[in-house]
């Protein structure tokens, strides 16, 4: 298969806002594609490299692009080794290989694929193709089941590795696919609930209300001594929170996958700064001097028993077996199984009492539906808050002259497409903020004009909002009101962001 061929198909996926046709078009190739080929196909219509960041910038590739080829002559499987080669690139003299590699890939490719690579080695390929479209047409080409797919790539963790599997094994290999630990799980998620009476009025009596704590999801497995830690974005941090691993380490049981979240304490218990929490999750710079305190609340696997298809009163009955000893009770989420209404208020108030952000109502029936954000958990807080992708900033004017400070926000688009605008805001800003926001913005700018800066869509920010107000002056006819920054969330991306769905619900009325 030709490299062409993906730039055709990626051109129509980007031109058309229908899911449908997206999954149907890449579906088509997907069929056509060899199974060396498959993977990187998949990988390059999500978006990116199979390979992963491959740490080159819009402006080296800029410089390297020289005059286009004339003809089509870049084969998927010749691209993909290049990558791999690229990837591998290290030690002295390694900056003049890679560029020198760039070049002559660059050199081979249409006007037309240069663009396409470009724009996929410097992460600005969005073609409105997110993970649900390629699963969906994932399952549309191997003539599977698009539930089968979703939970094998729930369990492998790798689109292009699933997308292998379905094509070259069908249905059989995709349930041959089973939970392993040491290889981290999409964590399942909430949906934000408008308020506690109306989560536990549609999820009934059968629910369980935990508090929702202010730190970072940790997914956590055991295999003997060996422990490790994974973030919400799968992203390996073992090394930076020896403390989390020590915890681990001490609980009866041999294997083990926990699901939780971490946050820093003070000296009277109550919860840190969020910045705090995070900076153990950063560079070699992290602070070892905050530690941090797990707290569980959810059990996928225990000692050779996988837990994800149980009901979650099964897991959390195995959960509170695993930490029923005095000194492990405290590593489980505080909450209330089947609580009365007035309970659980009383737990929203506890929660809220200890400056948590409030609490998370789950269906006691549900099974582990990882990576999916469905109303068997519903979060409630008492602000109405959204995390929004960050897409420009202006200049600001009077005391914030010669800083970035009015930032624009998106929503998720729900169909794949760009983040779509729902509003602005400078407020909720400090200094320091304002300081971080225009050293860092210049360096992810798409466009610099005169105003200020338009951003790729990767920097994703907390907004407490008052509710949302129709408008014409937005495309998705919708726009936030009273906006205000909470803080920038590092641990997440834009895929986590909050759907232009979930801004429409807060109409008044509606």
């Amino acid at each position: 298969m030709l490299l062409a061929d993906v730039v055709v198909t990626s051109t129509a996926v980007a031109a058309t806002r229908s899911r449908t046709a997206k999954a149907a078009a890449i579906a088509a190739l997907l069929r056509r594609a060899e199974p060396d080929e498959v993977e990187p196909v998949t990988a390059w219509l999500a978006g990116e490299p199979r390979q992963g960041r491959l740490g080159v910038g819009w402006r080296t590739l800029s410089r390297l692009s020289g005059p286009p080829a004339g003809t089509a002559s870049l084969t998927v499987a010749g691209v993909d080794r290049a990558l791999t080669g690229l990837a591998a690139t290290a030690g002295p003299g390694s900056g003049a290989r890679r560029d020198d590699a760039l070049g002559a890939l660059l050199a081979a490719a249409t006007a037309e694929e240069q663009q396409f690579l470009v724009r996929l080695l410097s992460g600005e390929l969005r073609q409105g193709a997110l993970e649900g479209v390629v699963l969906d047409a994932v399952a549309a080409a191997a003539d599977v089941p698009a539930g089968a797919v979703r939970r094998a790539f729930m369990l492998a963790g790798s689109l292009p590795a699933t997308a292998a599997t379905a094509l070259t094994g069908g249905a059989v290999a995709l349930d041959a696919v089973r939970l392993r630990v040491g290889r981290p799980v999409r964590p399942m998620l909430a949906s934000p609930g408008s308020s506690l009476d109306a989560a536990l009025a549609d999820l009934g009596c059968e629910v369980t209300v935990e508090f929702k704590l202010d730190g970072a999801r940790i997914q956590v497995h055991r295999r003997g001594d060996d422990v490790r830690v994974w973030t919400r974005t799968l992203r390996e941090v073992t090394d930076g929170v020896p403390e989390l691993v020590d915890r681990v380490r001490a609980l009866p049981c041999t294997t083990a996958v926990l699901d939780g979240e971490t946050l820093a304490l003070d000296d009277d218990g109550r919860p840190r700064a969020f910045q705090d929490t995070m900076s153990r999750f950063g560079s070699d710079t992290a602070d070892a001097g905050v530690l941090l305190s797990p707290f569980f609340f959810d059990l996928l696997h225990l000692d050779g028993q996988d837990l994800l298809d149980e009901p979650l009163s099964v897991r959390l009955d195995a959960l509170a077996g695993l930490l029923s000893a005095d000194e492990h009770a405290v590593l489980r989420m505080p909450g209330v199984r089947r609580p009365r209404p007035d309970e659980a208020a009383g737990v929203l108030d506890d929660a809220l009492s200890a400056g948590h952000e409030g609490v998370v109502v789950k269906a006691l029936d549900a099974p582990y539906a990882a990576g999916r954000r469905g109303r068997a958990w519903q979060k409630v807080k008492p602000v109405h808050t959204l995390d929004l992708v960050v897409l420009g900033a202006e200049w600001g004017y009077g005391r914030r002259t010669g800083k970035l400070s009015n930032i624009h926000l998106g929503a998720r688009d729900p169909d794949g497409g760009e983040p779509v605008m729902v509003g602005k805001t400078f407020k909720g800003m400090t200094d320091e903020l304002l300081d971080w926001q225009t050293a860092t913005f210049p360096a992810l700018a798409r466009e610099q004009p005169d105003w200020g800066v338009l951003l790729r869509p990767e920097l994703v920010v907390e907004i407490a909002v008052d509710g949302a107000q129709r408008s014409p002056r937005y495309p998705g006819g919708v726009a936030l009101r009273f906006a205000r920054v909470l803080r920038y969330r590092p641990d997440k991306t834009p895929a986590d962001a909050d759907a232009l769905d979930a801004v429409r619900a807060l109409l008044a009325g509606e």
